[in-house]
């Protein structure tokens, strides 16, 4: 059912159909129709295509795959690029509609295709794409199949800035910091282990208790990126007031002030703890991710399969979640959906809490998603486009 873009050689895609960039003859042309051949077998395929005989632009019909990792090859005949004047795009257009109905008699269920007449005939490649994801997604909103568009290598893909140019602006590549090398990381653990050391002894002065502890030296670098202790620091009895906490059932706050929460739990002295926990969790627990998805359906008026469609996932996949109340899906999921739900950005950062993600604002992936979503870009093949075009991964698509 979904779409997928994907950078590879379309005669080594693994699909029950690939589709060729055909020769209106019965003959072999260059790019996608001779690598074909090529990987197929040029005898073979020459003498099925024989069978077919000319074809006109728009058309498409099917032969045996032979040693390609398919069933099937649909040759289908695109135009030559004469300035847009000469019915080209309903031509392209044509291209993938007949492919697709081929596709689906021979009951595949995937299919894989190029850009159709973009190589030696010319077709502006924005313009292309725009046509094959408006045929592709208008077909898999009625048909579950899935479908490849396999580009070649990136230089043949660099055109949605053309479309949106102001997404540069939006994605400021300069301040998206790479993770640390873990050379740097290593530095970095012992400048804090040495001001750590510093502070233990102030520690241990205050904290004698603590002074026993055996601590586990892997984690002392995020202590030591914590404040100081301050050692004017309230009471016990006072840092439960201060905080708002509500009266504990049997608390026994009798114990030394030095002693922490932690300790004084530990040594039997908050057992009300536990069922002021249970009090919160059940008071103050919110709507799980799947209740939330859910309720944002039925508001927005949608069937589950509009919405697994718009979300380019699979139907088992959205299944899952139907029938699963504790399941989580991917953050790319999660992501699509608001997307096909078209939820704001403070909505989608409210679902994408419920399945425990967050957007992050030093990821490449997240800053393009938070664009298309406040620029109310909804179409996911659309936002995919934008994802692929960087080198990220697409949404959905499984």
């Amino acid at each position: 059912m979904p779409l997928n873009i994907i950078r590879n050689d379309i005669s080594k895609v693994k699909a029950d159909a690939i589709v060729n960039t055909a020769n209106a003859n019965v003959a072999v042309g260059a790019g996608v129709d001779q690598a074909i051949y090529e990987a197929a077998g040029f005898d073979d395929l020459l003498a099925e295509r024989a069978k077919i005989g000319p074809m006109k632009p728009g058309q498409a019909a099917a032969t045996p795959a032979f040693a390609l990792d398919a069933k099937y090859i649909i040759h289908t005949i695109g135009p030559a690029w004469q300035g847009g004047n000469y019915h080209e795009r309903e031509t392209v257009a044509s291209c993938y509609r007949e492919s697709l109905k081929i596709a689906d008699e021979l009951h595949c269920e995937s299919v894989a295709f190029p850009l159709i007449s973009t190589g030696t005939f010319g077709f502006p490649k924005d313009e292309a794409l725009r046509i094959a994801v408006s045929e592709i997604s208008s077909f898999l909103f009625t048909h579950d199949m899935t479908v490849y568009m396999v580009v070649y290598d990136k230089e043949a893909f660099v055109i949605s800035g053309k479309a949106f140019p102001d997404i540069k602006e939006f994605i400021d590549e300069e301040d998206i910091k790479p993770p640390e090398s873990s050379y740097v990381r290593r530095r970095r653990r012992m400048q804090q282990m040495a001001s750590f050391q510093e502070d233990s002894i102030i520690l241990k002065e205050a904290y004698p208790i603590a002074a026993s502890i055996d601590i586990d030296e892997e984690f002392l670098p995020d202590a030591a990126a914590e404040e100081k202790p301050d050692l004017d620091a309230p009471a016990v009895d006072e840092w439960i007031e201060e905080s708002s906490v509500e009266t504990i059932d049997n608390a026994d706050l009798s114990y030394s002030a030095s002693l922490s929460l932690g300790e004084a739990y530990y040594a039997g002295t908050f057992e009300g703890i536990d069922k002021e926990l249970d009090k919160i969790i059940k008071k103050r627990r919110a709507q799980t991710f799947q209740q939330m998805l859910f309720q944002w359906i039925d508001r927005k008026g949608m069937t589950d399969p509009e919405v697994y469609k718009k979300a380019n996932v699979d139907r088992k996949l959205f299944s899952k979640i139907r029938s699963k109340e504790d399941y989580l899906p991917s953050k790319k999921t999660v992501i699509a959906f608001a997307i096909a739900l078209e939820l704001n950005l403070d909505e989608t950062m409210d679902l994408l809490r419920r399945a425990g993600y967050a957007l992050n604002p030093s990821s490449k992936f997240d800053l393009i998603v938070e664009y298309c979503i406040t620029h109310k870009i909804y179409n996911i093949h659309v936002v995919n486009i934008f994802l692929f075009d960087r080198t990220e991964q697409t949404l959905g698509g499984c």
